[in-house]
């Protein structure tokens, strides 16, 4: 059974656990205002910042491992919520979005050579979008009008551009102290 299993190392494991926890603990500014039960939070610059700073894959990961611990009943989300329902509820597609936010940005920060806040802000926009490409849509089903909660949801849009902004500036000056945190980019994908 040797080398036909992926182990992720010790020290690539302590990045996901400890990203998982500090999105955890982003949740614990409450959210408030927001629409059709989706509350405003900072937590959703977490995801963004996992892929910022450790890559596509260890933040998606780091997301994966916050939304599992979530769904089994800890109460990590904004507001203290846990449990399935947060997965079933208006918030569903964006919950879902945040591992599509975590890998979007984690993708184009890895394939770039540079990591300046130019790229990281474009980096952090682009995984943003990711979560409203899903987020938006699951609202628009609960609400019972997709464009209805597209309209909606643009009540996120100046939080989430104040907070795309500080997540690039915190990426930039980690990249800057250490810049071999991330594998050295490749126009190819890596084949073992």
């Amino acid at each position: 059974m040797s080398g036909s299993r992926s182990t992720l190392p010790a020290a690539d494991l302590a990045r996901v656990v400890v990203f998982a926890a500090f999105i955890a603990v982003l949740g614990l500014f409450p959210g408030f205002g927001g629409v059709a039960g989706v509350p405003i939070v900072l937590q959703n610059a977490g995801p963004v910042l996992a892929g910022a700073i450790l890559g596509w894959k260890l933040g998606t990961a780091s997301v994966a491992l916050l939304l599992a611990l979530t769904a089994i009943g800890l109460p990590l989300l904004s507001g203290g919520r846990g449990g399935l329902a947060p997965f079933v509820g208006p918030s569903a597609g964006f919950l879902v979005g945040w591992l599509l936010s975590a890998l979007v940005t984690g993708l184009i920060v890895q394939r770039v050579r540079t990591r300046t806040l130019p790229v990281l802000l474009v980096a952090c926009l682009a995984g943003m979008l990711g979560s409203y490409l899903i987020g938006m849509p699951v609202l628009g089903l609960v609400v019972g009008d997709l464009w209805s909660g597209f309209i909606q949801s643009l009540v996120f849009v100046p939080g989430d551009l104040i907070k795309i902004v500080l997540a690039a500036i915190v990426a930039t000056l980690v990249h800057r102290a250490l810049p071999d945190l991330l594998p050295a980019s490749t126009s190819e994908p890596r084949v073992r």
